[in-house]
């Protein structure tokens, strides 16, 4: 059994320890389904630790973004500072998959920017889940996607023993079959370098650490670690094991194997699309493919070589492809855990992955760019995801119809350590709601809180804040013409006091949890759909559970079910929390959190707004800003900002079109 050490100066605390024994028993009982149900702010991430550290099995956490990713990485990081844990999403800094519009007769060829960070810490990922017990994967949905075979990953390493002897140059023809490049001068990851009898292996997984063997003729006589930039020794190993590049390159024999039956595959479709008298098809497909069976042969691998990963891998047609999950299931058996955090936007998400990637896929095999077995390089279906792992925990304020009717067990976590209670909702009659929520506004504004207001139409909204901005009020809207910077700003002046009321469509976006809300307007609350169903009115109402003084007021002629069920379920909460407060005498505080100094930044500001005016430039200054974007976008990704780094890259996208 793994064992995990959670670092943390807080002791669980209001419905933690209840939630932690109730899901750790469920998992040991090796029940499949189980769900966290925690209202925001009541520590679901600290409850996630304690879980892992008691069940002491491998886990892997899965989320719908990068950003949220990144941020359960940092945490995770700092709880368990003695184990590993690792990061998995996608390696892109910028991705245009591959695709084909017939209507324009348009190929748009795949264009993308492999972030060497990133890729590096996929490798770790795997090569850790594959060396050690106490492994933390926290991964995004690219942990869904097809991967190379974990039994190839494993079998294409090099295991280096001192007093062991080995031939020198078999040893260098492996590395290069491996994936590692000989490289004597700049010496990087995924190198090797020869200096006499010293051989030094840069592995692709390793952060800043290299490995050095040295040589008595055939025999190791020391093995020892080294930082690649000091060149400072750091410790003795008496074994060492290296892994692949790249988890899709395989041995010689399994490649020329994966040779023959692309080439089957061609000669039949090749056949088909003659017969149909499709010899345009007919030509692209041929040179293409056989321009990538001569790199197969050559050098091991091919742009694009993910497309051919069902003959490399030797699964069937319409098999579902290896991913992250089968790295787990080889090294751990029915022994580990799979956490989807915020699982009522993460599991739609994972539902509807596969969908989309066919529909691509399926035009590119019909107009003789892919051959049919791309089709297998695809994300696993929701099917096939839902009883891969053994154990699943699904977290979220909002649990889904699905989560809800497959878990044995469901622990409640509304208690939050603040003391903090759930918003007071309040019905209102919609004929004078814009008059009557300008009488409330005066007062939240009076006490010095803040006020989000959301609406169904972008003119509402727009409309709105004329009338406000009119009546005296400092209001604001924030649609989805604005990007990511601006949104900030807009955001950073509400929470600045530059004015005092923020009015939008969807106001359930990422970064709007702001203690300085104290009243949250739902207008027309009773026209149902998408944004007034039960779990929108719970998440929009939880914008205001920051505030001592939260209020939410719900505009509407009538009480739909969804109002119903919102309302009944924030009294039965706040009933529970109260009683807690009094029982262990906490007065509930509103949070304080400091401005975020990155929605500020003023270079990044300036940046932003000359790029948008970048028309009216010369070149010569537009290249300019194209390199001072290029490098804070490389900043950016390297500090795990993957938001921030894809709105840079976008930014600079549109200065090249110019």
């Amino acid at each position: 059994m793994a064992n995990f050490s959670l670092k943390s100066n807080y002791k669980p605390s209001g419905d933690q320890p209840e939630a932690i024994e109730k899901l750790t028993k469920s998992i040991l009982q090796k029940n499949r389904y189980q769900t966290l149900l925690g209202v925001t702010g009541s520590g679901k991430t600290f409850t996630m630790a304690n879980i892992i550290e008691k069940t002491k099995r491998p886990t892997l956490i899965m989320t719908h973004n990068k950003t949220l990713a990144a941020q359960l990485y940092s945490e995770f990081k700092s709880f368990f500072p003695n184990n590993h844990v690792e990061y998995f999403i996608s390696y892109y800094d910028y991705y245009q998959p591959e695709a084909y519009l017939p209507r324009q007769d348009l190929y748009i060829e795949k264009d993308s920017s492999i972030n060497a960070e990133l890729e590096r810490l996929r490798l770790s990922a795997t090569a850790s889940i594959l060396s050690h017990d106490d492994v933390i994967v926290v991964a995004s949905v690219s942990a869904n996607y097809g991967l190379g075979s974990p039994q190839d990953y494993q079998e294409i390493v090099q295991t280096l023993v001192v007093g062991k002897e080995y031939s020198q140059r078999a040893l260098l023809l492996r590395l290069v079959d491996m994936g590692y490049k000989r490289n004597d001068t700049f010496f990087d990851r995924g190198d090797f370098r020869v200096n006499g009898e010293v051989i030094d292996i840069y592995p692709a997984y390793s952060e800043e650490v290299a490995y050095r063997i040295e040589f008595f003729g055939d025999e190791i006589e020391a093995i020892y670690s080294f930082n690649t930039l000091t060149n400072e020794k750091i410790a003795d190993f008496k074994e060492i094991t290296i892994y692949s590049t790249n988890p899709f390159i395989v041995s010689k024999e399994k490649l020329a194997r994966a040779i023959k039956s692309i080439e089957e595959e061609l000669a039949k479709r090749l056949a088909f699309f003659k017969k149909e008298g499709k010899m345009v098809e007919y030509n692209r497909l041929k040179q293409r493919t056989e321009f990538d069976l001569e790199m197969l042969e050559s050098t091991g691998t091919c742009k694009g070589i993910e497309n051919y990963s069902r003959h490399l891998t030797g699964k069937k047609p319409g098999e579902a492809p290896y991913s992250l999950l089968d790295y787990f299931e080889m090294r751990f058996g029915n022994d580990y855990l799979l956490i989807v955090d915020e699982s009522h936007v993460s599991l739609p998400q994972f539902r509807g992955m596969y969908a989309g990637d066919r529909s691509r896929k399926e035009v590119l095999v019909e107009h003789g760019f892919r051959l049919p077995s791309a089709l297998d390089n695809r994300p696993l279906k929701f099917e096939e995801f839902i009883i891969k792992a053994p154990s699943y925990l699904f977290v979220s304020a909002t649990p889904g119809e699905f989560e809800i009717k497959n878990s044995s067990v469901i622990a409640e976590q509304i208690v939050r350590p603040t003391g903090l209670l759930d918003p007071k909702i309040e019905v209102i009659d919609s004929n004078n709601q814009v008059a009557h929520l300008y009488d409330e506004i005066k007062k939240v504004i009076k006490r010095g809180d803040k006020v989000l207001v959301t609406v169904l139409t972008k003119k509402m909204a727009e409309e709105l804040t004329t009338f406000y901005n009119d009546m005296g009020i400092k209001t604001k809207y924030m649609h989805s013409d604005l990007d990511a910077i601006e949104r900030n700003q807009i955001i950073r002046g509400l929470r600045s006091g530059e004015f005092d009321v923020l009015i939008g469509i969807n106001l359930l976006r990422e970064g709007l949890d702001i203690p300085e809300v104290a009243l949250v307007a739902i207008l027309d609350a009773d026209k149902e759909g998408f944004l007034r169903s039960t779990t929108a009115l719970i998440q929009t109402a939880g914008r205001a559970a920051r505030n001592a003084n939260g209020k939410v007021l719900m505009y509407a002629k009538k009480i739909t079910k969804s109002m119903q069920e919102t309302i009944e379920i924030t009294q039965k909460r706040r009933k529970k929390q109260m009683e807690y407060n009094k029982k262990h005498g906490i007065i509930p505080k509103t949070t304080k959190r400091a401005l975020d100094t990155n929605l500020k930044s003023e270079d990044n500001t300036t940046l932003h707004f000359k790029a948008k005016n970048a028309q009216k430039m010369p070149a010569s200054e537009r290249q300019k800003i194209i390199k001072e974007l290029k490098a804070k976008m490389l900043e950016a990704a390297k500090k795990l900002e993957f938001e921030e780094a894809a709105r840079l890259r976008d930014e600079i996208a549109k200065l090249k079109k110019l």
